[in-house]
């Protein structure tokens, strides 16, 4: 399996030259010491899309640890874009305007196997199309879905200790379990959370990580910067006590350990939480100010270092160039 995922990206483009970027409101220093000054670049290119409406804005990213490859999803027309921990240029993978029925794309993970998922937002919402995709390391599409519920919008998604993938909803307080069985791809409502959660108008459910005892999903609620634990055992629903910790507009969340990484994306904010190992309670650290050129909306690790999305989110036309940046896990 790891020969030909890693087979898989030999059809990356050759290295582009390394822009950069400082991080000093991150505390990280600057862009070359993010990189840690072990030859890896400190930023990544995307390609935008010429044709995209509104230029091309950037929201999600998944990561394979075992080959070193991302993948980055394309809000403005669906294309996925994937590039390698060594290598400055990333290259479209998949394309979007309609490829395999989507037009949008938002949260993307990757499993043990190298599977990747990606979640549609409001792809699927009033029409016929799907909700969800999910494709080989060689781009093989897998399963295209739809969802059990007609107000989705499928924000993000993380695997869960059974192999599973589940995806956050932004509409309604719900977690969607996605899984192959001996029928084929299913995709289920798994936890309902709308005994405690109500909804606000904006974007609810978002960012979702594992606790460190793998236990409960810790998820994000953006419109009210509230932070909720799913139980895995039985998918009830509690809130975490963030101790004051402002988490408007929260977007991504990165765990290492104990060690969570917010991303309050238009706040232009990272805010550190130690949480105990469950999960049920966390101690407010810090509150940094990111970029403030930028919007940040998800990150994820890959070999020590946080990948964060530059979205172009406040720009009505983006305009390039679109990036990946780097910086280290707060600690």
């Amino acid at each position: 399996m790891r020969t030909s995922r890693i087979a898989a990206l030999a059809g990356l483009a050759g290295i582009a030259a390394s822009a950069t970027m400082s991080f000093t409101t991150l505390g990280a220093g600057t862009a070359a010491s993010a990189a840690e000054g072990d030859g890896r670049p400190a930023s990544y290119l995307l390609e935008g899309d010429p044709s995209a409406q509104g230029g091309s804005k950037f929201e999600g990213i998944g990561v394979d640890k075992e080959t070193g490859a991302f993948y980055v999803s394309e809000v403005t027309g669906g294309e996925i874009q994937r590039g390698s921990a060594d290598r400055a240029q990333a290259d479209e993978w998949l394309g979007g305007d309609g490829t395999d029925g989507r037009y949008t794309a938002r949260g993307i993970t990757v499993d043990d196997e190298g599977r990747i998922y990606i979640a549609g937002g409001p792809n699927g919402t009033g029409n016929d199309r799907p909700d969800l995709w999910v494709y080989s390391p060689e781009g093989e599409l897998l399963t295209a879905l739809r969802v059990p519920d007609d107000n989705a919008f499928l924000n993000d998604v993380a695997i869960g200790p059974d192999g599973a993938a589940y995806f956050t909803n932004s509409n309604d307080p719900t977690i969607i379990r996605v899984a192959e069985s001996a029928d084929g791809w299913q995709a289920t409502e798994w936890a309902d959370g709308s005994s405690l959660i109500t909804p606000r108008e904006g974007f609810n459910l978002g960012g979702i990580v594992l606790s460190q005892d793998r236990s409960a999903f810790v998820v994000a609620q953006g419109t009210t910067g509230q932070l909720w634990h799913f139980s895995i055992a039985t998918g009830e629903v509690s809130e975490i006590d963030t101790d004051g910790a402002d988490l408007r507009n929260a977007d991504g969340l990165v765990r290492q350990g104990r060690d969570l990484a917010v991303i309050r994306n238009f706040d232009k904010q990272l805010v550190h939480l130690e949480l105990n190992p469950s999960a049920t309670s966390a101690e407010h650290v810090s509150s940094r100010a990111t970029d403030p050129d930028r919007v940040l909306t998800t990150g994820k690790l890959l070999d020590g270092r946080m990948l964060l999305v530059d979205s172009h989110f406040d720009e009505q036309t983006a305009q390039g160039p679109y990036e990946i940046v780097t910086a280290r896990m707060p600690r």
